[in-house]
Order: structure tokens, then C-alpha cells, then sequence
């Protein structure tokens, strides 16, 4: 499968599993999904990349842990569909890291049937710096496995300069 303009995003050297592919098969090259092709994320990774990264490690985490990986990936990428550059755009709503969360959620919402874990995944994403917990342990894992890969993108860009 491909995703992008005619690209595979991330993991090129691995074999992505085909259960994968099929969890996120109507959302990836989706109109809207795509569109986060156009926000710069993290350093130079696009928000697509970073989302589609946090979907593929999430999907690999919690179906060896014997979780929801399919609703836990789903979320996972539609878990910054917040499509705006924050570093450039004040939100009247407050600060991009405390409402990113829930502007992304609404977003998903207007495009695509959720469940109760993908709009938890979604919300909640951002804890601990929103107080409310993940009410899901496929939630929480989606929290860690984001600073994770937000954390390697930052250092993959202060490598190469």
C-alpha cells in the first residue's frame, strides 16, 4: 500500500503487516488525512509522517500486548487532524498543545464514524499535560508511543544539523 502523493511515509526498510494496511486502509489517503501533508510537525517531519508513525508503532505495541490494535491505530492516526500550523496560528480557543486535542477530535468527527477508544485516543492523547487521563490502556500507550516518536523526530533533525 501506498500512502502520500505516491509514497510510502516512514518504515520504508520494514515490512509492514498487511492487518496494518487494512486497520487504516479508508482513513490514510483520505482527503483530510492527507491534508496533513501541508503542516510542518515536528522539525521537518509532516504531521502525515508523524501520524502514520504513531499509527504503525502503536498498531505493533498493543498487538503484541493483545489490545484493540485496530481502534488504537485508527486513533493514533487521526490523532493531530488538527490541521493548522501552530507555530504560525493564535487560537482564540487557548494554547495549540492544551486544544490541538480536541479541535483534531472534532475534525475526525465531521469525516469519519468513530468509536468510544478511537475518540478517547484522540482526546486524550496529549496526557499528562491535559489532565484528564486516557480512560483506555490503548489510549495511554498512544500518549507514550506520540512523545516517543515526536522525541526521535527532534533528534533525528539535531543530527543532521
Amino acid at each position: 500500500m501506498e500512502y502520500g502523493s505516491q509514497k510510502t511515509i516512514g518504515f520504508k526498510e520494514q515490512t509492514r503487516e498487511s492487518s496494518f494496511e487494512d486497520c487504516i486502509a479508508d482513513l490514510v489517503n483520505h482527503e483530510i488525512v492527507m491534508e496533513m501533508e501541508n503542516y510542518r510537525h515536528h522539525n521537518s517531519t509532516s504531521c502525515y509522517e508523524h501520524c502514520v508513525e504513531v499509527s504503525y508503532k502503536t498498531y505493533q505495541v498493543c498487538k503484541r500486548m493483545g489490545l484493540d490494535y485496530q481502534s488504537a491505530a485508527r486513533g493514533a492516526l487521526l490523532h493531530d487532524l488538527f490541521l493548522y500550523d501552530w507555530r504560525t496560528e493564535k487560537l482564540e480557543e487557548g494554547r495549540h498543545a492544551f486544544v490541538h486535542a480536541d479541535i483534531a477530535l472534532r475534525n475526525a468527527r465531521e469525516e469519519f464514524t468513530l468509536n468510544a477508544k478511537e475518540e478517547d485516543v484522540i482526546k486524550k492523547h496529549m496526557w499528562p499535560v491535559t489532565l484528564a487521563p486516557p480512560r483506555y490502556l490503548e489510549s495511554f500507550i498512544v500518549s507514550f508511543v506520540d512523545k516517543y516518536c515526536a522525541f526521535t523526530e527532534f533528534l533525528k533533525n539535531k543530527r543532521k544539523g
